[in-house]
């Protein structure tokens, strides 16, 4: 059977690695990463040591050149496993597309490099405190300091805050008259005036370490920009944002795979001693897991129709890069809803991964852009109205 996201060739043979890898090493200490709030540093690493840290950046630099399908699928595979780890795993390929975007940012090569090779695990640091999730207008500002800047900020939710190498992080340009007039940088997690101000411990996604991060007079130079001056908004909307919908899609959708199987399993293996029955013997049951099934693969299809679109761009792409991100969220928080009323007790106890795919599920919802977002921009964007 094709893979529904298009991948074939040595994609497909990366797609399976991961699956091996997600079975191998992340599956084994997704519970402890959830229970205790941790980083998953031992499912990161054996991402790296396969190189799929580096699995989009370009083959110049020493990665393995993939583009949004094979992420796609990528992504999926470690998400049925453990979406904390997913989620890190999305933040550190947006923000590795971005910085392979640039034309300013002098030690890019060196960088992407280090990423391919499993050294190197960035992130996005772009929501601001002042301007919560509307990530897009920061409120921090760069300031002329000699031949390069200083800037301060107070930075919200930065996805594996304590464990990254750098933050692809955003101010207003110099002068800018409005957040819209910004610009991206690269910042080094141990440089002066950067520190990570909290930890994460939230309903889902317990093992993202998502925390704030202060920066306080920290210097950026001119050779550590990442876009041109003003041109901020542009890389966010451009590049990030498609990526991140992208990877996030899938990650929704690989919580969806995994509540299926796991609520398949949980009806056909248990019965009901007094009469010999199973529980999928019950009609009300098997019709809740075809809806699950249902929706999971109408939310995969769509996505798969995205990468097409993203393989083979058209003024209606950016439509569907939208959409299917709200289609992923809202299947997610369906479905692993759909798992919880199925198995009932063994879900609840924790007996199955069914109340941590819940949680996990529901995390997506508010992370920016949020499905209110989402819904605003698809709105404008089939009314012939600019998204912000």
């Amino acid at each position: 059977m094709p893979d529904i996201y298009g991948i074939d060739g040595d994609g497909l043979a990366l797609r399976k690695r991961a699956a091996e890898i997600a079975d191998g090493v992340i599956a084994k200490h997704a519970a402890d990463v959830d229970a205790r709030a941790r980083f998953p540093e031992e499912s990161i690493r054996a991402l790296g040591d396969a190189k799929l840290l580096g699995l989009c950046v370009p083959a110049a630099q020493g990665g393995l050149a993939q583009g949004p399908a094979v992420f796609a699928g990528v992504v999926e595979e470690v998400a049925k496993r453990c979406a904390s780890t997913a989620m890190v795993y999305v933040m550190h390929v947006s923000a590795a597309k971005m910085i392979e975007a640039s034309t300013t940012l002098a030690r890019k090569d060196a960088v992407l490099g280090e990423i391919a090779r499993g050294q190197h695990l960035t992130t996005l640091a772009l929501s601001e405190r002042g301007s919560r999730s509307q990530f897009w207008a920061p409120v921090s500002k760069l300031v002329k300091s000699g031949s390069g800047f200083t800037t301060s900020a107070f930075k919200s939710w930065s996805t594996s805050a304590h464990n990254v190498t750098t933050y692809v992080s955003s101010a207003q340009m110099p002068g800018a008259s409005s957040p819209a007039e910004s610009t991206l940088y690269l910042l080094p997690r141990d440089r002066s005036g950067v520190r990570v101000a909290g930890t994460f411990d939230g309903l889902g996604l317990r093992g993202n370490d998502s925390a704030p991060v202060s920066i306080e007079g920290a210097e950026v130079a001119t050779a550590e920009l990442i876009t041109e001056q003003g041109k901020g908004a542009a890389g966010m909307l451009e590049v990030i944002l498609p990526w991140f919908n992208v990877g996030s899609a899938a990650m929704a959708n690989g919580l969806c795979l995994a509540s299926v199987q796991a609520t398949q399993q949980h009806l056909s293996g248990t019965s009901f001693e007094h009469t010999g029955s199973q529980l999928r013997d019950l009609p009300t049951l098997r019709a809740k897991l075809a809806e699950m099934s249902m929706k999971t693969e109408m939310s995969r299809a769509l996505l798969g129709h995205t990468l097409a679109q993203m393989a083979a761009p058209s003024e209606i792409t950016p439509l569907y890069v939208l959409q299917t991100r709200m289609a992923a969220l809202k299947a997610a928080v369906e479905v692993t809803d759909l798992a919880m009323q199925c198995c009932g007790g063994a879900a609840f106890s924790k007996h199955l991964p069914l109340e941590r795919n819940f949680r996990d599920a529901r995390a997506g919802w508010v992370m920016a852009p949020t499905v209110d977002h989402l819904a605003d921009f698809i709105g404008r964007a089939l009314t012939g109205l600019p998204l912000l």
